[in-house]
């Protein structure tokens, strides 16, 4: 059989293999994927189905959790068609997926690392590069003068941290940020090639390992970022958010990055300001409630009408979970403007860590930043 043959082949087999998931679940909408999935955007998940290329193992992934399956049924067929891609490639050995996490979840994206509490960064609209392939490396050489540690945006940050949004103008990443986390307006990293202090070229990939929490006291846990997971922990079963148990003693938590995606809107940028109210590890009373409010900038340039924080666990709140509503409304806002972001979070009544995550949608509910992590709280709840 002519290789280039047997390389289309393959691939195409492993894109029927994922339509035939996705049909298999009722033919969700790409959209809706990428919404459930939080971590990768519809373009890449529609691209995956078409046969043209074969799609990274970090892609498979998010496609299969986002059509409440176990990513580690597929990795056997994605790892054959891989060795048959790679090999028909002169010159380019297989690339091997990452190590596959206890429960068969993504433990890390390439693009990603740990969560910054504080990850003050912007998010814009960098040059294309592709996604979704297994066309290079999945860590490719560093510039000259690069040294492959991970972003700033990774780096362990002050109380309170803004995963997805920058600081305000003057702040370094050399000095620690103010409180607050943002997670849906830090900054894409750039195209290959292009060199600044903020970011590197080389995407650093982050495994999760599986923790044994000893101890007797009640924990109290949301996690609510369904494409990533804390990090030093093994993720939960695929399609549901049951957590590994965090303690008030891992606060602040840190959750890996998600694959590198562009923001939905062209030139749309969020700057994190401050939080206003409950910062990172703040101590609260059990069964009480109180108003959490970030503060953010619009610092893009398209207008954010209709704009929301979609709480990333819904509609599964758990009784021993803080309880928010599901829909967080953001006030329209103008580029350039500043705005307060507010909810009301009732405490459970056990004592333990409550860490709750949500991202920004617009109007038609598709995910606004979905190459970022999510905003999030951190409170430690202590007993009655």
């Amino acid at each position: 059989m002519d290789d280039r043959r047997a390389r289309a082949e393959a691939i195409e087999s492993f894109a029927a293999t994922l339509r035939e998931l996705r049909n298999a679940v009722g033919n969700p909408p790409f959209r809706e994927m990428s919404g459930k999935s939080g971590a990768i955007s519809h373009t890449t998940l529609h691209e995956a189905t078409k046969g043209n290329r074969l799609p990274s193992w970090e892609t498979t992934v998010e496609f299969v959790k986002a059509c409440d399956a176990d990513p580690a049924a597929y990795r056997d067929r994605w790892e054959t068609a891989n060795r048959t891609v790679r090999s028909v490639s002169t010159g380019d050995p297989a690339t091997r997926a990452p190590a596959a996490p206890p429960s068969g979840e993504l433990a890390a994206s390439a693009a990603g690392g740990q969560d910054l509490r504080a990850a003050h960064l912007a998010t814009g609209s960098p040059a294309t590069r592709p996604t979704g392939e297994t066309q290079a490396p999945a860590f490719p050489p560093s510039p000259p003068g690069h040294t492959n540690h991970v972003p700033l945006r990774d780096t362990q940050p002050p109380s309170g941290h803004a995963g997805d949004v920058p600081p305000p103008s003057g702040h370094t990443n050399d000095a620690p940020p103010p409180s607050g986390h943002a997670g849906d307006g830090q900054q894409s990293p750039p195209a290959p090639g292009s060199r600044g202090r903020r970011w590197l070229t080389r995407p650093v990939a982050l495994a999760t390992a599986a923790v044994v929490v000893a101890g007797a006291a009640a924990v109290v846990v949301t996690i609510v970022n369904s494409g990533s997971e804390p990090a030093g922990r093994a993720p939960g079963p695929t399609g549901g958010a049951s957590p590994a148990a965090l303690t008030p003693a891992d606060c602040p938590v840190r959750s890996t990055n998600p694959p590198w995606a562009p923001p939905l809107h062209e030139d749309d940028k969020a700057e994190f300001i401050t939080d206003v109210t409950l910062s990172d590890c703040t101590r609260v009373g059990a069964g009480q409630t109180m108003t959490k409010v970030w503060r953010l900038k619009n610092a893009g340039s398209v207008a954010w009408k209709g704009y929301s924080l979609r709480r990333l666990d819904h509609p599964t709140q758990q009784a021993d979970q803080c309880q928010t509503i599901t829909d967080v409304p953001i006030k329209d806002t103008m580029p350039g403007e500043i705005v307060d972001i507010q909810t009301v979070v009732t405490t459970p009544k056990k004592p333990g860590l409550c860490y709750v995550r949500f991202k920004m949608v617009d109007s038609s509910g598709e995910v606004v930043f979905p190459g970022n992590r999510p905003i999030n709280f951190q409170l430690i709840v202590a007993g009655s």
